[in-house]
């Protein structure tokens, strides 16, 4: 699983994790909101909202903005309506990229998702095209200055994760499967063991190595890709060598 932190830990090292805090704030109170309005308002009764509810409180949300994104999506609170879109396709050098977004206008998202894959050297797939390469799971990042690796592992292990990660110089990361990932966030929370990120993930089965070219040209796609105000998340199996981090 060590490609998932290419993207993560670079993202990380950049300073993005702060910087875009409100951003991951938006992507998450989206998600609480379509999925309040597909399932209801009630995370007992709706499993992807308990998803949702439980990376707002991974990522520190305060409990205010997680009620009124529940009660804009029951329609106690007046609200955007959103339409779910996901688009697959592929990078320089045969890189597989999903890009997931919440639009409430179709008709000028796809266009600029289409133009800024092809600027930056990729294509726009069909859908199902790239999908089958990656798997759902929970993700967590902790710095590893908050908590020694073995009550970490002790911890995380014992509430249902799959695994700990602690190939990343400053972050450990832990997988879990979506239906362990509330239980490990409230085990974390419960030893105040802070998360620099909490979320259900796209993790990548195989991952595609480039150049330093070519790993340049994807990265700068990524991050445009990220930055857009309609995209929710961002995944792709680029795995590039540890040496290349700091340039790419």
């Amino acid at each position: 699983m060590s490609g998932h932190s290419k993207w993560s830990t670079i993202k990380h090292k950049k300073g993005a994790a702060d910087a875009k805090r409100g951003k991951v704030f938006t992507r998450i109170i989206k998600e609480m909101t379509i999925a309040a309005r597909l399932g209801g308002g009630d995370p007992d009764g709706n499993p992807r909202l308990r998803a949702a509810v439980a990376e707002a409180k991974a990522s520190n949300m305060p409990k205010d903005n997680i009620d009124r994104a529940i009660k804009r999506g029951t329609g106690e609170i007046e609200g955007v309506i959103y339409e779910e879109v996901t688009y697959e396709g592929y990078g320089p050098g045969g890189v597989a990229i999903i890009v997931e977004a919440m639009t409430d206008n179709g008709n000028r998202t796809t266009p600029e998702i289409r133009h800024t894959f092809e600027k930056h050297g990729g294509n726009l797939g069909t859908p199902g095209s790239v999908r089958f390469q990656f798997d759902k799971k929970g993700y967590f990042a902790i710095e590893k200055s908050a908590v020694g690796e073995d009550k970490l592992m002790e911890i995380a292990l014992d509430a249902g994760a799959d695994d700990l990660q602690t190939d990343d110089p400053e972050m450990y990361e832990i997988y879990t499967a979506p239906a362990s990932f509330e239980a490990v966030r409230q085990a974390l929370e419960a030893n105040k063991i802070p998360t620099v990120e909490g979320k259900l993930d796209m993790i990548p089965s195989t991952y595609v190595a480039v150049d330093e070219a070519k790993a340049k040209g994807i990265m700068r796609l990524l991050e445009i890709l990220d930055d857009h105000d309609d995209v929710q998340n961002v995944y792709s199996n680029l795995d590039i060598p540890a040496e290349m981090m700091e340039t790419a």
